[in-house]
């Protein structure tokens, strides 16, 4: 899938948001330093018809680390609770811009939906039209819907630290350079900042400009500065796997499609003390 079949316009939203097959998604999940809160926002105002999916809701409840994956039969399930169901179009957006909206994206392909998009500019390009808001919670009719998990889409652990010795995958990690170089402090306590020994830094702010992704030029430039060689396989990682995505969006929009997403991210290797950790910045391939 090309970025240009991955994003719908605001425009194009409108006309179609009241079809019966089409469901628009409220993605919308932040930091703590940026000190804004998804749901009460959705809650406030949101796209009209819109249901709210919480990542630190629909996630392996079992796993102690941040908003991981579920198993395909509890996503099955929220989906249900949501009113999504297959087949449907599925439209994802952020408050944001383009910050969570794209893990979400991520999430219903992993888990085998066909027609999932997301909204460019997210609900700030939205509002900038004046196209309507409504405010509230929106139930839907229990929705159906059979997962078909992309195992190969989601890298774990052992799997990233296997791809780094052996040379089979480079990771790159959209963090910024400050918490990847160990200067500045990870927003999870009691997670040390620095990186996996060998991974490539290129922050998801390099990608996005005005709430949307670059220019295909402008992230050339941001892969080829960091040293990371599109042509190669990839894994993304970060945090705890969200703005991870928005550099698989990147890659996606230069035709270069990553391997694998690192679920756990830094939040997982950071806390493993087994792993390796780096500090200072990415050595240059």
């Amino acid at each position: 899938m090309s970025a240009s079949d991955t994003f719908v316009t605001p425009e194009w939203l409108e006309a179609e948001r009241e079809k019966p097959d089409l469901v628009v998604v409220d993605a919308s999940w932040y930091l703590p330093a940026m000190k804004r809160d998804g749901r009460a926002e959705y809650h406030a105002a949101h796209i009209p018809g819109a249901v709210y999916f919480d990542i630190d809701e629909v996630k392996d409840i079992n796993s102690t680390l941040p908003h991981m994956l579920p198993p395909p039969e509890v996503f099955s399930l929220h989906m249900a609770r949501l009113g999504i169901s297959d087949g449907q179009r599925i439209v994802v957006y952020d408050g944001a811009g383009l910050f969570s909206a794209p893990r979400v994206w991520l999430t219903f392909k992993i888990f085998g939906a066909k027609n999932v998009h997301i909204l460019e500019g997210g609900l700030p390009a939205w509002r900038a039209k004046n196209f309507p808001v409504e405010s509230g919670s929106v139930t839907r009719e229990p929705g159906r819907f059979k997962p078909r998990l992309d195992k190969d889409a989601v890298a774990n652990l052992e799997r990233v630290d296997k791809a780094l010795k052996n040379g089979t995958a480079q990771v790159v990690d959209a963090r910024p350079a400050g918490r990847f170089r160990g200067e500045d402090p990870e927003p999870r306590a009691g997670i040390q900042s620095g990186h996996i020994p060998g991974s490539i830094n290129v922050p998801s702010s390099a990608v996005v400009k005005d709430g949307k992704l670059a220019s295909p030029s402008e992230i050339k430039k941001a892969f080829d500065d960091a040293g990371l060689d599109p042509d190669q396989p990839i894994i993304a990682s970060c945090g705890s796997g969200v703005s991870a995505v928005i550099l698989w969006l990147a890659l996606e929009a230069i035709g270069k499609k990553p391997a694998a997403l690192y679920d756990g991210s830094w939040s997982e290797w950071a806390a493993n003390p087994n792993m390796p950790k780096a500090t200072g910045p990415a050595k240059k391939r």
